[in-house]
């Protein structure tokens, strides 16, 4: 990522996108080195995750095509780019929200431990174990990263019953 002036990254991300916005169908670029516009990006992104008072956020939710989360469960701030799944153990579904998807849950099935692999905000390989909402809200932010939403886990007859509901989130993107 070119280096990237603080007033533009602030103007980049001005909004959070919502379900129906093509960038958040598309997989992210990976990142070849974390510059101090990646740092800027991590450090805005992580500000606008507390500001809508959730637990993680993806570059494309925000317009930017790449592979970079930040997740914040507990108190662990997690700064990930190009982060990848190696293992994982145990499964459960539980119900998730995404600001992207706003007023809508759905019940996602997804391991209960993960072990994942990315680049920190040092540019370094980092190698890290997760579990329980940690280790969800890792995979979700990873599933955005791949283009894939939590709509994708809904049954037929929920997409079904929520086709108006999706179809006003289009419409006033």
């Amino acid at each position: 990522m070119e280096k990237i002036a603080l007033r533009r990254l602030n103007e980049m991300l001005g909004r959070i996108y919502i379900f129906g916005e093509p960038a958040l169908r598309k997989k992210t670029k990976p990142v070849a080195k974390i510059t101090q516009g990646e740092k800027q990006l991590f450090d805005e992104m992580l500000k606008m995750m507390h500001k809508a008072e959730c637990i993680g956020l993806a570059a494309n939710q925000v317009g930017i095509n790449r592979q970079i989360c930040v997740v914040c469960v507990d108190n662990q701030v997690l700064k990930l780019a190009n982060p990848r799944i190696l293992k994982k153990k145990g499964f459960e579904v539980m119900e998730e929200g995404c600001l992207s998807l706003p007023e809508i849950t759905v019940k996602v099935k997804r391991a209960k431990e993960i072990i994942c692999q990315a680049l920190n905000e040092n540019n370094e390989l980092i190698k890290f174990e997760a579990c329980d909402l940690l280790a969800r809200a890792v995979q979700h932010e990873i599933d955005h990263l791949l283009g894939k939403m939590i709509i994708d886990y809904a049954p037929i007859w929920q997409k079904l019953a929520l086709k108006k509901k999706l179809k006003a989130l289009k419409e006033k993107k």
